[in-house]
């Protein structure tokens, strides 16, 4: 959950307490096991699978392909007009879209006509569709939040909808249902909204979300988890966890996530962000990494409107406006569109007759060469049925290594050194994972001198939130360049005596009024074209005027 009109992360108590546990949580994630051993449960009814279906551990779907979920969230119930969302997702080559919706209990309740149309959407474009509701977020510690049985109830008042869309529909019962009070209290209700379920005859693929608003830091989910599936007669249940900033080190990322998987036990990561903050730096490489090796679906928060913008992966829900975070995403190593492979049910990717393999792509030539990117581009291959993207590697003697990937027959690479000479090539790949041969390599050699950071560059300053004696305010920086700016130094002053308090996306100093901001890891490079958002709350008093100059390292910027 990072919701759009409550906490932009979590409830201050349970910042505090995974603050202070989250070297204690690390440590339990990797020493806790199921109390339950992995032996397989009771006898199940397990009828002819109407759809998508757990077997041994793995998401099927109803003629028995493996499907993996690659896709993102997104907030429909608070933005309810971004009816193009789903299509850009679905451009950006992902096959799974978890929709946020409400049951009422919170927020203004998504009735049948409009979740059919949800559903309708997915199905046109191509993607198997979570919805989940989001009222019951942090029950137990967070007053506002509803229950798991009124969840329940709300998805069997939309039976008549969902019926018979088990091909392509997945019911996640609540977002993050149990904060950090008492979450061994989550086991019950979760079990017994999934058995309301299945009472009321549902046959879909169920998902559960963990404790500890999510995260599951406590090894609560972990510790009980073959005891709730063993309750769903149908075994047509599937874990969800949510990793955030107690999910810092590689240890703990693959210790979770291999448990699950020794245990023989479905999981998948229905959460996750990889932009540091104040509460951590997540390790989102692992995370995608090992879902990769593990063959676990994952889906990253979320496509827009987050009141923590660094978490946006479209900025203002503009697809040509990818941030960082969403180019890690989408284009990065193990990212959706390297790895995604649409659902068979829609009749194209992953058909597994389809054993031919595009042809080699053409020779890529290199253009746009600065010191810490190149931007390569080279002629389409061709396929029996379709392409699906292109990997692009980095050439080292007899070895490779990936460098980034594309839906498309051009990307830039960055993060390169200055002064150093590389060979590329590209594969081609298809939606039925053949893969082509590799074509020929390129050299590029890289500047010697970084780029002039600041040339081409704009500057969007908005208030996304005031209170009295404070606000949040969020600063898209854009790059108007024809060439990749790496590193950065962002000036500017208020006017009425604001002070920045907290930061993300950046570090502030400040005298005065001046304020300069260098950036973290993640926004350090702003591809041509391309934008970074840093968000932060800050002091003021009766007066809050925006600035209304920006430089970036010296160079005055146009305003947006």
């Amino acid at each position: 959950m990072r919701s759009a009109t409550s906490t932009a992360r979590k409830s201050p108590l349970s910042v505090l307490l995974k603050t202070l546990a989250a070297l204690l949580g690390v440590v339990l994630l990797g020493v806790l096991a199921p109390t339950t051993s992995a032996q397989p449960g009771p006898a199940r009814a397990e009828a002819a699978a109407p759809g998508l279906h757990i077997s041994d551990g793995r998401l099927l779907e109803g003629n028995g392909n493996d499907f993996v979920m690659r896709g993102v969230n997104h907030a429909h119930t608070w933005y309810p007009g971004e009816t193009q969302s789903l299509a850009d997702i679905k451009a950006f080559g992902a096959n799974t879209v978890r929709v946020v919706l409400s049951d009422g209990h919170r927020w203004t309740r998504n009735g049948p006509e409009e979740v059919a149309d949800i559903i309708g959407d997915c199905r046109t474009n191509r993607l198997i569709c979570v919805l989940e509701v989001h009222d019951t977020t942090g029950y137990g510690e967070d007053a506002a939040a509803g229950t798991l049985d009124h969840a329940a109830d709300y998805w069997i008042s939309l039976k008549d909808v969902l019926a018979g869309q088990e091909d392509y529909v997945v019911i996640n019962i609540g977002n993050e249902p149990w904060g950090n009070t008492d979450p061994a209290g989550w086991t019950a209700p979760t079990t017994a909204a999934v058995q309301k379920l299945r009472g009321a005859g549902f046959a879909h693929t169920i998902m559960v979300d963990a404790p500890n608003w999510g995260q599951d830091w406590q090894g609560v989910m972990r510790a009980n988890a073959q005891a709730v599936y063993d309750a769903d007669t149908t075994g047509n249940l599937i874990f969800s966890i949510h990793m955030y900033s107690v999910y810092n080190t590689a240890q703990a990322v693959t210790d979770y996530l291999n448990a699950f998987v020794d245990a023989g036990l479905p999981l998948l990561i229905g959460e996750f962000g990889g932009p540091a903050d104040q509460w951590g730096d997540p390790d989102e490489d692992t995370m995608m990494a090992t879902a990769e090796e593990l063959g676990l679906g994952y889906l990253a928060w979320s496509w827009s409107g987050n009141t923590d913008p660094v978490l946006d992966l479209a900025i203002d829900f503009d697809p040509s406006r990818l941030s960082s975070w969403g180019e890690r995403v989408f284009h990065g190593a193990d990212g959706i569109a390297q790895t995604s492979r649409e659902a068979t049910v829609f009749g194209g990717g992953g058909d597994p007759d389809d054993t031919q393999a595009p042809t080699a792509p053409g020779t890529p030539t290199a253009s746009a060469v600065t010191a810490t990117s190149a931007t390569l581009t080279w002629p389409p291959a061709t396929d029996n049925v379709a392409i699906a993207g292109y990997d692009v590697v980095r050439v080292t003697g007899a070895g490779e290594t990936g460098a980034a990937s594309s839906t498309g027959n051009s990307v830039t690479v960055t993060g390169l050194d200055a002064d150093t000479t590389y060979s590329f090539a590209v594969y081609a790949r298809d939606a039925a994972g053949n893969r082509s041969a590799r074509s020929a390599a390129v050299s590029v050699t890289t500047d010697e001198n970084g780029p002039t950071p600041g040339v081409g560059c704009s500057v969007g300053y908005r208030v996304a939130g005031e209170w009295p004696g404070g606000f949040q305010g969020e600063i898209t920086i854009r790059n108007t360049g024809a060439s990749a700016i790496s590193g950065w130094n962002l000036g500017f002053a208020f006017a009425d005596g604001q002070t920045v308090t907290n930061m993300w996306g950046g570090t502030p100093t400040q005298s005065g009024s001046t304020v300069s901001v260098a950036p973290a890891g993640y926004t350090a490079s702003i591809a041509a074209n391309a934008s970074v958002t840093l968000g932060f709350t800050g002091a003021k008093g009766g007066t809050n005027t925006a600035p209304t100059a920006f430089t970036l390292s010296g160079t005055t910027c146009t305003t947006a």
